[in-house]
């Protein structure tokens, strides 16, 4: 008779588990519209590793082959951008705009009220960067004396917040225009926000990526002025 346990183990036990979890999480949520396929999956992981005992550590092992994958995946973002480029560059400046000023304002007001409370610099430093996608906020708060681990997590929460929140705040303020939504979603919600839109419209999402990756432009560039 087979032994789960040294099944559950193996390195490669986290890789499917995550990729199980999250392929059900998506199918689920055709069901639940409300449902958040990142939360829910991640949620789960946490019950399971909880309650079989798997320290995270070895969990890590295979979902790190994941996290490598999110590299590829996030240059296989330049497909949809180059259908959608001509959409783009016909509203290129207010749309560079936008993004400019979403993150100009996203690090100024997170600046002016961490130093107002008496944060740390390194405190500052990590929640600023975390205006931009995970990648760039931690080569940013690592150059800038800041805790990389602290600005990916603070990214990935803002992402995950600008995901659930960002679309029913968008329709409530009557906002419907695909420009409008990706430029909006790409700046603040990042990654997470992306993917949420792609999910939904090819167009949103194509237009999401181009402002994920100009925003972290603007934010690196103006952390190098501190």
């Amino acid at each position: 008779m087979m032994r789960i346990d040294p099944l559950l183990h193996n390195p490669l036990f986290g890789m499917a588990l995550t990729i199980v979890l999250y392929s059900s999480a998506i199918w689920l949520r055709k069901k639940i519209r409300w449902l958040h396929p990142l939360i829910a999956a991640s949620a789960i992981i946490i019950v399971i590793l909880e309650a079989s005992g798997i320290s995270y550590d070895t969990y890590r092992m295979g979902a790190d082959v994941i996290s490598w994958a999110l590299g590829p995946a996030t240059v296989a973002l330049a497909v949809p951008l180059y259908k959608h480029a001509a959409l783009i560059r016909s509203k290129l400046a207010p749309v560079l705009t936008s993004i400019t000023v979403g993150a100009v304002i996203s690090a100024a007001t997170t600046a002016c009220i961490l130093y107002l409370s008496g944060a740390s610099a390194d405190l500052l430093f990590s929640a600023v960067a975390k205006s931009s996608s995970a990648p760039f906020s931690m080569a940013v708060a690592e150059r800038q004396g800041g805790i990389p681990e602290l600005a990916a997590a603070l990214s990935v929460m803002t992402g995950l917040f600008g995901s659930l929140a960002g679309p029913l705040f968008l329709r409530m303020c009557g906002i419907r225009d695909d420009l409008s939504i990706g430029a909006a979603i790409g700046t603040s919600s990042h990654g997470i926000g992306t993917a949420r839109l792609m999910a939904c419209s090819e167009t949103q999402g194509s237009v999401s990526g181009f402002a994920m990756a100009a925003a972290g432009i603007v934010t690196t560039m103006m952390m190098m002025f501190y």
